[in-house]
This record gives C-alpha cells, structure tokens and sequence, in this order.
C-alpha cells in the first residue's frame, strides 16, 4: 500500500513514467559515446553479463519478466524458505568448522566459540584432519550437547564416529528426542573427492536409527561442495546435488523407509560465493528443485529442503588474504538472504593452513553483524519479489534440472562418477572459466589485479590434508592457483637472489599521456610478481638506454597514449633494445611498431604472457 504525506504532496506528481523504450534510447546515447553503434534490443544485450550454465543477467528487469509462482515460506515449492518463519525468529545457525587432531586443542576452541556467538559444531573426525574418535569425549568436554548441535565429518570412520557421539549423548543424560545435528553420512560426497567406490550400507543404517530413535538427528549429508571444488559452476552443483540426494532416496526407501521419513533424513550443503546474487538465486532454486523431486516421489509436503551453506573455498586466496574477510561477508550475506538454514563462514587464512584465534573470531563475527547490526534476518525472504532475483531464480532452476536430467539418463550420479562423465563435464567448466581468469575478466582482488608483489606472507600452521593419499576422486581447484604459481616462482627467485624480476616501464610524454597505462602494466606484471621499476617518470630516445640499465630489468614495457606512440614508440624501442632488452613490450593493442616484441591490454591472457615473461628471465 502506498502512503501518501500527510501535506498530500507525492514525489513523484510531476514526473511521467518513462517507457522502456526511452530507457532504451538512453542507453543508446551512452553506448555510441564508446564508440558502440547499437540500437533497440541490441543496446540493452551490449550491457548484458555472460554467465556460466548459459545464463545471462540483464541490466535492467520489469515486471514483464514473470517466473513461477513462488508460493509462501514454508509451504511447497519452499522458494521462499523451507520454514514459515524463515530466519526471523532466531536468525541462522551460526556453524564453525574445526579440523584439529588435538583433542586438548580442538576443546579450547569449541568451548570459544560457543561462548562468543557460535550455535552449532561441524567436527572433522577421524583421518589425518580430524580429532581422533577416542578424544571426542575430551573434545567435546563441557559442550552442552543438549544446546549445541554437533555435525560430524568422518568419512572413514562414520560407524566410530557416530557410535561414540550417541555413547556421549546417553552419558551426559541428553534426551534422544533433544539431540540435534547431523551424522555427516555422504558415501557419494566421499567417492567424488576420493574415487572410492561408495558403500551406501551404513548411511541407510543409521538413517535408519535416526529416525526411529533420534528424531532430531540427520544421518545423511548431500555435500555439493566436492563439485564446486572441482571448478563445477551453480547449475552444476545443483544438479549433481539433486542427483545425490535422489540416489539416496532410492537407497532409503528401498530398505523400507518412507519417502517422507528418508527425506527427513537429508540435509543439504551448498557453497556461498561472494557473487551475492547468484548465492540467493542457488539456495533458492535449490528448495524449489528438491520440493520437486519430493512431489514426483509423491511426498510434497516432506520437500522443505535442510540447507548448510558454507563460504566457498574456491574464492579464497592465499595471497592478499585479508581481502578474503570481504568475499566471505559477501557470500554469508548471500546465504542469509537466500535462507540457509546453517551458515559456515571459512575463516580468512583456511587456504593458508589452520586458522588462528583471530581468523575464528572474524568468521563468526561475520554472521553476528550482519544478524545483529544488519538485521538481515529480520525479513522472511528479503530477495522475494525482486524482479532480477525471481527470474534468476527460475533460470538456475532450469539449468541446473537439466543437468540432473543429463546425469541420471546416465545412469546416475553413481554411474556417471564412475565413467568419467561428471569429471569431464567439470573439467570442460572449469577450463572455460580458467580462460576467464587468465584474462583477468574475473579478477581477484589482491591476486590478478591490485597485487602487492612485496607483502609479507600470512603464514599459519599447515592443516592437514583429509584426502591426501587418495587414489582417484575430482580434483580441488582455487581461483588463484595459476596467478599463485607465478608468484611462488618469483618468491623462489627472491629468495635465490634476493631481489624480485624485474620489469623496466618505460613511460612516455607527460603524466596525463602515460598515467593510465603505467597503472595497468604495473598491476599486470605484479600479479606475476614481477616488480616494476617506473623510474624516472618519462623516458625519450636520449635517456632510455642510462634508465634501462639503472633499473636492473632485462624486460621493458612503453607506456603512453596512442598519440605518442605513433611518434616515439618504435625509436624508444630501437634504443631500449640496443641497451639490452632482452623483450620489449607495448601497454597497449597490437599495432606495427618494430622492435616491439608483444603488446599487453586489457582482456589479454595474463597468465601466458606473465609466464613467457618469467620463461625468458629465467626464473625457474
């Protein structure tokens, strides 16, 4: 309902609603200013971002952009929350992550955490990663189970793990109805990272308990963190995650279980990007998805969906960590947002080893304000009605149906694990967006773009790695691993030599002609790690050999405006070759300057020319 002001005047009396037409023409204006002849529909795709699945977000929506029906919160098809009140009542579960062996340790920062905003636990158990079983009474020791929700992650060890954690359920006197968490059964999840071939015995088994003794304990975790790991985009990760929870379905009822009892049984985890939108439109088709499945099993009412959302390992980096801390509080936001039932914010130094207290506290601060300060969960659906998130939404939801489609005319996500087809369709995603990532048209902020070259690293203690030694499985990808592999060399060549390759940047004309390009090339070659020497500010024909060899660089690159090229650019180069240089660049796109060995410029494949660069210098 519109309220008017009480002195009757409405801001908006005097202005007509504008047609789309006439945004259209705007737009049109703006665009031939660049340099883009365009017109109608053309113009409104020229401002139109490609993403992955085939999805294309557009820069403008209205209310002609329908989608489904998207019903109420807590009702099917659980679009809008899988619970009526959604996070208002109490805002999400705030779950930390703990991979320590030392049981004396691991309680420390248990009981920390509990203390200062954390809600429920998620303990790697058993494995080189994990506290051991027979410490996970000292643990746990003055954990209010009965208050805290305890998830556990013991892939090799789940009969042990879940065994003891009932024993201490019955001896510190909870009540079973009063338990709560999960048992973290995932044979499928297990076999992705691992190539293990799954055994879904003992998940059905102690699904089986769960829900005749247990009624508030989840034995079975539908992990689609394997597959984003493996550089799978959020179609994908649907998909293959809808895959895996109706292989279980088919495993649970087949030993007797009701389809409302073995849905009850599963709760789902997803990965929270720092692309915020994309975050809420996944968890939000990831519901609409599951109450699908449920009414095709001919359960509709058992389709409100169980979601653990966790901040995305892939996005963070290991160098310029602290920027991680922003790229986490983008994805938590979009996590709240999108209605995660749990949320688990990966602490800002996880690529670097194990995290410190401070890194702990930072995590589970992240949930606190945006709760707290923010009141983001104040609102049931908050991203409901926006015009871009409902047709987001519903586009998602359609890539990702697709693919799981694709998968079980494969025979299955088991089958399809099992012949390479998941891998490949992985791989193929993941080349493409590496491509993306060369070219820095995904930059990483503090990696391939604004790097620090001279930081000092973030060093933590190395954490263990749970799959290491495993014989097959999906790969683990980062972001950053191509850019983080030309930096390590150069860290190698500081601590050889020590002092970084080096880059000479040979500006020319004035500040106003060069500025711009200095800037671009000294962040290209930095995020190889290769140090740019500007020095002095301007060179021509008479000062560029003495400049050249004072910097100690055997690489240079011009910078300056195209004007200026066409001037001086090819003697400049002439005399930058005759003093040494052993490659001479152009800030820049491609022309016909001789002496000139390669040009860079915006959209170029960083990571190949950052790597010939190295290749040629020698730095091993």
């Amino acid at each position: 309902m519109t309220v008017q002001p009480a002195d009757g005047l409405s801001p908006t009396a005097a202005f007509p609603d504008p047609s789309h037409d006439q945004w259209q023409s705007l737009v049109e204006g703006v665009l031939r200013k660049s340099g883009k002849e365009v017109s109608g529909s053309a113009a409104e795709e020229a401002l139109s971002t490609t993403l992955e699945d085939g999805l294309t977000t557009r820069p403008l929506y209205t209310a002609s952009d329908e989608s489904p029906d998207t019903g109420f919160p807590g009702f099917a098809p659980f679009t809008r929350g899988s619970r009526a009140e959604g996070n208002a009542a109490g805002g999400w579960d705030v779950r930390q992550r703990h991979a320590l062996a030392d049981p004396a340790r691991l309680n420390e920062a248990l009981l920390g955490d509990l203390e200062n905003g954390v809600t429920s636990l998620w303990l790697t158990v058993s494995g080189p990663a994990g506290v051991p079983v027979d410490g996970l009474a000292r643990a746990l020791e003055g954990v209010y189970l009965d208050l805290a929700p305890v998830a556990l992650d013991a892939p090799a060890d789940l009969d042990a793990a879940a065994t003891e954690l009932l024993r201490l359920y019955e001896e510190r006197g909870v009540v079973k109805s009063e338990a709560r968490g999960t048992l973290g059964a995932d044979p499928l999840g297990h076999e992705a990272r691992t190539g293990v071939e799954a055994d879904l015995a003992p998940a059905v088994r102690w699904a089986q308990r769960c829900d005749a003794e247990y009624p508030g304990l989840r034995a079975i975790v539908v992990d689609g963190l394997p597959y984003h790991e493996a550089g799978g985009s959020a179609g994908e990760e649907l998909g293959l995650s809808l895959a895996t929870g109706v292989a279980y379905l088919r495993a649970l009822t087949a030993a007797g279980m009701s389809v409302e009892a073995a849905c009850g049984q599963l709760e789902f985890r997803y990965a929270a990007t720092a692309d915020q939108f994309l975050t809420i439109a996944k968890l939000r088709a990831a519901r609409r998805l599951w109450a699908r499945v449920a009414e095709a099993s001919g359960a509709p009412a058992a389709g409100a969906q169980r979601q653990h959302a966790v901040t995305s390992p892939v996005m963070m980096t290991r160098r310029d960590p602290w920027v991680n801390m922003l790229r986490t509080t983008l994805a938590t936001l979009g996590a709240g947002v999108g209605g995660a039932d749990s949320v688990t914010v990966l602490p800002f130094d996880h690529a670097l080893g194990l995290p410190d207290a401070f890194a702990r506290r930072i995590a589970r601060n992240t949930s606190t304000i945006l709760m707290e300060e923010s009141h983001l969960a104040r609102v049931i659906d908050p991203a409901g009605g926006s015009w871009y998130v409902e047709r987001l939404t519903d586009e998602l939801a359609a890539a990702a149906w697709a693919f799981f489609q694709e998968t079980e005319r494969a025979g299955g996500l088991p089958a399809a694990l099992r012949s390479g087809t998941v891998a490949a369709r992985l791989a193929a995603t993941w080349a493409a967006r590496s491509a993306e990532l060369a070219r820095r048209k995904e930059p990483i902020t503090g990696v391939s773009e604004f790097p620090m070259p001279g930081e000092r690293p973030v060093e933590r203690e190395p954490a263990p790695d749970a799959y290491a030694g495993a014989p097959g499985g999906l790969p683990r990808v980062r972001r950053d691993e191509a850019f983080e592999a030309l930096r390590a060399r150069s860290d190698a060549h500081l601590a050889a030599t020590g002092s970084r390759p080096k880059v000479f940047v040979a500006a020319l004309g004035p500040a106003a002609a060069h500025t711009a390009r200095v800037s671009f090339a000294v962040n290209l070659f930095g995020a190889g790690g290769i140090e740019a020497v500007h020095d002095p500010v301007s060179v021509d024909t008479d000062t560029a050999a003495g400049a050249l060899t004072a910097s100690g660089a055997s690489v240079a690159v011009l910078c300056s405006s195209d004007a200026l090229y066409a001037e001086q650019a090819e003697q400049v180069a002439g005399v930058l070759k005759s003093a040494g240089a052993a490659q001479v660049f152009l800030a820049g796109r491609p022309g016909e300057y001789a002496d000139v060995d390669a040009y860079v410029f915006a959209g170029c494949d960083a990571v190949a020319v950052l790597t010939s660069v190295l290749d040629r210098m020698g730095v091993a």
